[in-house]
């Protein structure tokens, strides 16, 4: 009598037959470099002719590029470094390109540090720890000026330094712009790439004025231009076949509603085509393209969690412990959790900001409650399961034990 087939072995027996609909995964990853970015050509030569200046052995403008997420940003800039570095590797003129993302780095120093890395300056000459953040510039500096480099400096998601930047009051950003009047040889060109259309409203007027010298400006992709960008790396990612027209075309709809989102329509015919993998389905549906866009807006969730500093995290735990109080309930909360983890409590006008900020990204829910003769008051209640924020939180050494 034949048992149930081992649901292990079906898909073990189905990898070593080789049949799988996705050819080459690595094509739908957020690191993949196109050999062609559709609908950014104007861009890309706007990028190109702003950092030219350095074939020519000159100090190029510093450059802002900015516009919503998915919009090709980070790629047309990453390609053009990219190709510039082909062509100085070949020359005498001393030029660094170095990258870095402010959103992988929770401090100021951090960001610093892991840019000396990549001018190179190594663990003797600039500890990862032990150094202020005015010290590390202060070797960045010496060490660009001992080589003569040529910097360009390209900080992603700019954005995450200069809200940094606001909460610690460091003037980090107003340095970097300023590096030139400090050096004898060598230069410093920065590159800002922003998703936020409003960033420059964070800026101090000094560092606006020096930082926007060029600007260039991505707008968000269409339902049209999101098919072909999808219609392109289906056919590299998938079997022939393997996606239907529909499912395609579902991405590219879904993804025009947020905001004509590249990186979000990839991400989804992604999903959905390893959900119809795992189901042993010969073709990605519209069925496969909507669950993979409920698992990845739980997936994004639990990764903006993690991604809070430390004392937004204790917020979000106040706010789920007091459960759906208001602000000063919440505050009592969260001075209690900084006592049980010996840290030095912030305002309450600051925790109500976080709140605020908790309330836009749609982690908290705020709703007015009519109290009679005693007014009005704000309660506040977490719309996530209490295990994600167990699952997001439980790495974080200082609040494992809360959670």
């Amino acid at each position: 009598m034949c048992g149930t087939p081992d649901p292990v072995d079906e898909l073990l027996d189905a990898a070593e037959r080789g049949t799988s609909i996705l050819a080459d995964r690595s094509v739908l990853h957020f690191s993949h470099m196109p050999e062609s970015i559709p609908h950014r050509e104007k861009e890309q030569k706007k990028v190109t002719q702003s950092l030219l200046p350095i074939l020519k052995h000159s100090k190029p403008s510093n450059l802002l590029v900015y516009g919503k997420p998915g919009t090709g940003k980070t790629l047309v800039v990453k390609k053009v470094i990219s190709k510039i570095r082909q062509r100085v590797e070949k020359s005498e003129y001393p030029v660094k390109l170095v990258y870095v993302n402010a959103k992988n780095d929770s401090t100021t120093t951090g960001l610093l540090v892991s840019a000396g890395r990549q001018i190179g300056l190594d663990e003797g000459a600039l500890p990862t720890t032990g150094l202020s953040t005015g010290e590390v510039f202060k070797r960045i500096l010496a060490s660009i000026i001992k080589g003569g480099h040529n910097v360009v400096l390209v900080i992603d998601e700019i954005d995450y330094l200069a809200q940094l930047i606001l909460k610690t009051h460091k003037d980090t950003l107003y340095q970097l712009t300023r590096a030139n009047d400090q050096l004898d040889s060598g230069s410093l060109t920065l590159v800002g790439i922003s998703n936020d259309l409003k960033f420059k409203e964070l800026l101090d007027a000094r560092v606006l004025s020096s930082l926007s010298e060029e600007e260039v400006v991505f707008l968000s992709y269409d339902v049209a231009q999101l098919t072909r960008i999808l219609e392109e790396r289906v056919g590299a990612a998938f079997v022939p076949g393997a996606v239907e027209e529909s499912a395609l075309s579902l991405c590219a709809a879904m993804a025009a509603k947020i905001h004509g989102d590249a990186r979000r329509a990839i991400d989804l015919v992604r999903v959905a085509g390893e959900i119809a993998e795992r189901e042993q389905a010969p073709r990605v549906t519209d069925a496969h393209v909507r669950e993979a866009a409920v698992k990845i807006e739980e997936n994004k969730e639990e990764a903006v969690l993690r991604s809070y500093p430390l004392h937004e995290k204790m917020v979000i735990l106040a706010v789920a412990d007091s459960g759906g109080t208001s602000t000063g309930g919440i505050y009592a909360a969260y001075k209690k959790l900084c006592n049980e983890t010996a840290q030095d409590p912030l305002t309450q006008r600051r925790v109500t900001q976080m709140l605020n900020e908790a309330e836009a990204s749609g982690l908290v829910d705020g709703q007015i409650v009519h109290q009679g003769m005693h007014g009005r008051t704000k309660k506040y209640r977490i719309t996530v399961p209490g295990q994600m924020i167990k699952k997001a939180f439980g790495d974080d050494s200082v609040l494992k034990d809360l959670v």
